[in-house]
Formats: C-alpha cells, structure tokens, sequence
C-alpha cells in the first residue's frame, strides 16, 4: 500500500490542501493520502489557532467524503510533535506500508527549519507541489541543493513511493491560491462587519 501524508495545521483546511492531495494522488498512484492534522505546529504561533478537535472536524465534514483522504490526528496517540518523530513511529508501526511525504512550495521555502530536515528526506520520499508565489523555492531551497541529484523524472513518479530516499520531486501543473492566512483574515473580515451591520 502506498499512502501520502500531508502534514500541517489545517487551520482551516482549505481547496490548496486538496488540490496538492489530488495532485499528489493522480502522479503518484497512491492508494491514499493521510492529512496530519497537527496539535500544534512548532514554527507557526498559537495565537489564532483553532482548537484541535475543531480543526480535524472541519477538514473531515470538508474533505473526507473523497473516497482516498483519511483525516487524522496521529500525533496526539503517538505523543509526537515533530515530523521526524511522527514519520519514524509511522514506518515502525506500519512496515508494510510505504510512505510519501508532501508539501506545497510555500512549505519548503521554510524546511530547513524544521527539526532533522535532513534525516526526513532520507527517511521517506519527498514529493512537493508547485504553489503560486514560491515557485522559486525549488531552485534555491537548500533541500532541493542538497538532494537535487535524487530528483526524479516524470516516467518514474508512479514509482516513487518505493523508491529508496533520498528522493525529492517537484510536481507542478495547475495551482491553487488558496491559503489559511488568507482565509483566516477575510473571515475575520467577516464577522467585524456582521457585527456592525444592525440586526
């Protein structure tokens, strides 16, 4: 079995999280896609953040009607908080299964922060979406530097969650602008102005 895991804070989920999901789904040949639904995410503030069990919630009454997304939030039964961490516990539970990690471009502008980038490239797969306003984050993102020679060609994607990491691919096509930011901030909008519209 072959499943993709997109990770984030899902705050809120949004079409930018599906559109990668299926993007990643018709390349790739995955049987499915995991969205991780993070209790908190290490790089980002807690202000504004809708509670977990909201956030799951959400995605799942949006997105989990597609028949190939399963929304979860794993890291809070595998007392996990970083991806590395997540992703080792992952594989040792579920051997048999092999994974995909997958991000947009707007994510891997910022990867070089999180906590053993390095090691998660050599764990698992890397597949990452162009994004609109960070397409050039796969020239100069040191990730893509330092495991440019693992990049593979459009003939080999259907393969890649078996292929053995470190292997990064830039899957681009039609794009999605939809962001949380951005849609946290127009319902913010929102909601100050129904509360001066008069009842």
């Amino acid at each position: 079995m072959t499943i993709g895991l997109l990770g984030g804070s899902f705050n809120p989920a949004h079409e930018g999280h599906l559109h990668v999901t299926e993007t990643a789904l018709k390349r790739l040949k995955l049987d499915y896609v995991w969205w991780l639904v993070s209790p908190q995410n290490p790089l980002k503030p807690t202000a504004g953040m809708a509670p977990l069990g909201q956030r799951v919630a959400q995605a799942a009454d949006r997105f989990e009607q597609h028949p190939r997304i399963v929304v979860v939030d794993i890291e809070t039964a595998l007392g996990t908080r970083y991806t590395i961490d997540t992703l080792t516990k992952l594989k040792r539970r579920f051997p048999q299964v092999h994974f995909v990690w997958l991000m947009g471009t707007d994510n891997l502008k910022q990867f070089r922060r999180w906590k053993r980038w390095a090691d998660i490239a050599r764990l698992v797969p890397i597949a990452v979406v162009m994004r609109p306003g960070s397409t050039l984050a796969t020239l100069h993102a040191k990730p893509v530097q330092r495991f440019s020679c693992s990049r593979r060609d459009a003939n080999a994607l259907s393969h890649l969650a078996r292929a053995e990491p470190p292997c990064l691919v830039v899957l681009d096509g039609r794009r999605s602008h939809a962001n949380s930011t951005a849609i946290r901030a127009r319902n913010a909008h929102d909601e100050a102005l129904l509360r001066v519209i008069p009842a």
